[in-house]
Formats: C-alpha cells, structure tokens, sequence
C-alpha cells in the first residue's frame, strides 16, 4: 500500500494520489505517510486536521495563508461533493512567484492537493454538500492569519462556473496584491 506523487507546475505542490487495496469488502488505503512525504521533501508534521463543510455549489473560500515565523503546509482531500481547489505561489525568490494551480478533486478520486508553506490556498465547491479535509502542519494562529483576493488581476486565477461566487466579507476584503507585503 503507498501513495503516488505526481509534481505540479509549482515547485514543491504534489497531486498525492491513494493507491488502495481492495477485496469483497470494500478498499483501504493510505491517506498520510511521514516517511513517504519526507522522502519527496515534503513537510512531515500535521499538527491540525480540520474539515470544512459548504452546504451549496459556487462557495468560494480563499484565499488563505498563514505567515510567519509559522507558515502552513496543508494536504486537502474532498470527501463529499466537489471542488476546484487553488493555491498561489507566494513565496518571493521562487520561479512561479504569483502564479497558480489549480486541479479539480472529487469524492472518491483517491487524490489530494499537497500546499507547501508560502502558498495562499482556496477552493470554489462545484456542487452542494461538499465535504473538504485539511491536515495542516502548524495550528491556527489568528494573529498570523492572512489572504489575499481570490479575483486579483496579479494571479489571474480562472475560477469555473463563471462567478456569481458565494464568498465571504473577509474573502471579499482583501487589499489588492502588494509583493511588498510578503517577506
């Protein structure tokens, strides 16, 4: 029993594939494993696991980070439903600075999104009652809880579904992008 992992277009963020064992009774599989992820360089520790539970499709949440001295990575698994799930690279010094990825996850796919520290990370549910995992590396810290917007022209991030997004005041109030404001 292991895990595929399939690099994306931003350095350091996997696609983490289960690759579960099946018989009569259904499958198990592995969804985390300390020795797999530090063998591809991977931060090793989960420290939270938090769900987050949209009652309705076009719900956009993002997009959020947080900063240092405590930085998250987070590997996101849809359990229910659907979901366009997002990171941005906002790590100054790295060759996709500001740029996304995007990747749709659904329930039963096997797959989860790995966000390594110094991405922003979001998702739009793509269809009512969707249920999203979250295994964090470091615990919440309001203080250092940050976002930016998840329609600023410095991504260019293309969200499905065409807008008309269920999003939050907190989502909505982001400044505009400043490559000043990220150390």
């Amino acid at each position: 029993m292991t895990m595929r992992f399939r690099e994306t277009p931003i350095p350091s963020a996997w696609l983490v594939t289960q690759e579960p064992l099946e018989d009569e009774r259904g499958h198990f599989a592995r969804t985390f494993c300390a020795t797999e992820f530090a063998s591809h360089g991977l931060t090793a520790t989960v420290a939270q696991s938090s769900v987050s539970y949209n009652r309705r499709a076009r719900t956009l949440r993002g997009m959020h980070y947080q900063a240092q001295p405590y930085p998250e990575a987070k590997l996101v698994t849809c359990l229910r439903g659907a979901l366009f799930d997002v990171i941005v690279d906002l790590r100054r010094g790295s060759p996709t600075f500001q740029r996304w990825f995007g990747v749709e996850l659904r329930e039963g796919d096997q797959t989860s999104l790995f966000a390594p520290e110094g991405t922003a990370h979001g998702f739009l549910t793509l269809v009512d009652d969707t249920l999203v995992h979250y295994q964090i590396s470091e615990a919440f810290r309001p203080e250092l809880s940050r976002g930016v917007r998840f329609d600023d022209p410095a991504f260019g991030i293309q969200w499905p579904l065409g807008g008309d997004y269920i999003v939050s005041s907190r989502d909505h109030g982001y400044s505009a992008f400043d490559p000043e404001s990220i150390p």
